[in-house]
């Protein structure tokens, strides 16, 4: 049948896609399911399906000594151990009333502040990676195993150290600690222009990330979403200031503070937190006191009955841990206030309208680390 030429064409319908991201690691940063609602290549919706690598470990940590906790803490955010265990820590030492020694305080905050670099080292080669830079890995994963390595010859393990425990320490620090670490910073200080010139300043990266999946300080502040992430929408919430442990009191840091709110202000965060990192270990690393390592514990700890809250910053924002004890080695309830699962929760608001191909550079900003979201 022929058709008539001088007809009107018909109107292109408007369909509406349902596309799943994931579950996969790549790009996602673990097992993360994305749902997403599309209107051609503009997202209209987005629906995050957690729970494929749920574990049960709150359920786990009520079946364990505190000792034992230690243990499954630095396996929800694995890629900042030395912080989470840092958070049961000071909760069994709190509620105990034990004053731990200065050796012990000085080492818990170079140990975390080295944590918080290769943490954001393995975010920023992950990152560049997800955006196309493929020399962002090889340059971050070379950098951050040099951090590791110092770890291996104190603690034993790159990875997941239980290094802390109630009252102290596993075992001192190397006779080579102070050392490697002050090596470590003199190198790493005139690599972090090489991070610039590759990602910070590319032309590409920026056309990439500036405007993008914007969050207001408000939206910050309602949805909960703390560290990088809230401070790159001027939301003061670092731990480190507003709630000080350790020897955070005693040194001099700032608080890294944007108000842009787009994906390129959280990425710049993290850059110059990388620099405060530096710049708080190299106020302690001379001046590490002499003394114990760990205080006086008994075997078997039994928090008094009660109820009890401790929290931290690490690298991705506050954790918080909420105990009750019935008086027993185990606690009746504990519970993880991870970062991750409220920084997850605005993904949603700030890539709608976005492009699809935005959505990698977006979700990556978060620095979502899926076992803290699952637990």
């Amino acid at each position: 049948m022929n058709k008539d030429i001088n007809a009107p064409a018909k109107q292109a319908e408007e369909v509406e896609y349902h596309v799943n991201m994931g579950p996969q690691h790549p790009s996602t940063h673990g097992v993360l399911r994305l749902c997403l609602t599309l209107e051609g290549e503009i997202i209209e919706k987005l629906e995050p399906h957690c729970g494929y690598i749920h574990r049960g470990i709150e359920k786990m940590c009520e079946k364990d000594t505190y000792q034992q906790i230690i243990h499954l803490s630095d396996r929800t955010d694995y890629v900042a151990a030395h912080m989470n265990n840092h958070a049961v820590c000071l909760l069994v030492e709190n509620a105990l009333q034990i004053e731990v020694p200065e050796r012990v305080k000085y080492i818990r905050t170079i140990m975390d502040e080295m944590t918080r670099i290769q943490s954001h080292l393995l975010w920023w080669g992950c990152y560049g990676m997800d955006l196309g830079g493929m020399t962002c890995f090889f340059y971050g994963f070379r950098d951050r195993e040099k951090i590791l390595d110092i770890w291996e010859e104190t603690t034993g393990a790159r990875f997941l150290q239980s290094y802390y425990t109630p009252g102290g320490l596993m075992q001192d620090i190397h006779p080579n600690f102070q050392k490697r670490v002050k090596e470590f910073l003199k190198y790493f200080s005139k690599k972090l222009s090489d991070f610039d010139n590759i990602l910070s300043n590319n032309v590409i990266f920026l056309e990439r990330s500036r405007g993008v999946g914007y969050l207001s300080r408000e939206d910050a502040i309602n949805y909960g979403i703390t560290g990088p992430s809230g401070r790159g929408s001027g939301f003061a919430c670092d731990v480190r200031k507003r709630f000080p442990y350790s020897m955070y009191d005693k040194v001099d840091f700032k608080e890294i503070l944007r108000d842009e709110g787009d994906t390129l202000a959280r990425y710049q965060v993290r850059m110059d937190e990388m620099r405060e990192s530096m710049h708080i270990i190299e106020q302690l690393i001379d001046n590490i006191p002499a003394g114990d390592y760990s205080a006086k514990m008994k075997p078997v700890i039994k928090l008094p009955e009660g109820e009890y809250y401790q929290r931290v910053e690490t690298a991705r924002g506050e954790l918080g841990i909420y105990c009750i004890s019935d008086g027993n080695k185990t606690p009746y309830r504990w519970k993880f206030r991870s970062p991750c699962f409220s920084n997850l929760s605005v993904l949603d608001r700030i890539s709608r309208k976005c492009k699809i191909a935005d959505l990698i550079a977006i979700s990556g900003s978060l620095d979502l680390i899926i076992p803290d979201i699952d637990r």
